[in-house]
């Protein structure tokens, strides 16, 4: 997906800012990049839908937690992008790992292209209501 993803991601981001940015919406190539690039990379645990894994909130036998949604039902409309892009690039355990949290979620900055990242992030905000998106997009303000 390489060079066609970070083409299209140029195309649809020209004069945007980044995913997050409150500014303007993405470009629906970006969120349709972002969704090809979640089905092949994070559907698998976080469900096709972003439902996540059942009983996400408890803690597995190994420390772990299952993989939460990212729908309006899970939490990650309560992180700034910022987070968020640096969950996926270095993985929950190099992020949150140090708070006591046991995550495996693995990382995807050498697999994903930044472009790819932020189209993830991009597509993720289309499973939120507007209520969350408003919310996240207020963490987003200085």
């Amino acid at each position: 997906m390489g060079w066609l993803g970070t083409g299209l991601l140029a195309a649809g981001l020209v004069g945007c800012g980044s995913a997050g940015s409150g500014d303007a919406a993405p470009a629906a190539e970006v969120v349709t990049l972002g969704e090809r690039v979640y089905q092949a990379n994070c559907a698998s645990c976080h469900g096709a839908n972003g439902g996540g894994q059942p009983n996400w909130q408890s803690r597995r036998a190994d420390g772990t937690l299952p993989a939460p949604p990212h729908d309006a039902s899970g939490h990650t409309w309560h992180h700034p992008d910022e987070v968020l892009l640096d969950i996926i690039r270095r993985g929950g355990q190099a992020v949150y790992g140090g708070t006591g949290l046991t995550s495996g979620m693995p990382p995807f900055g050498e697999r994903l292209t930044d472009a790819e990242i932020e189209a993830i992030l991009a597509y993720l905000k289309t499973l939120w209501g507007e209520d969350e998106r408003q919310y996240q997009d207020a963490l987003e303000s200085p």
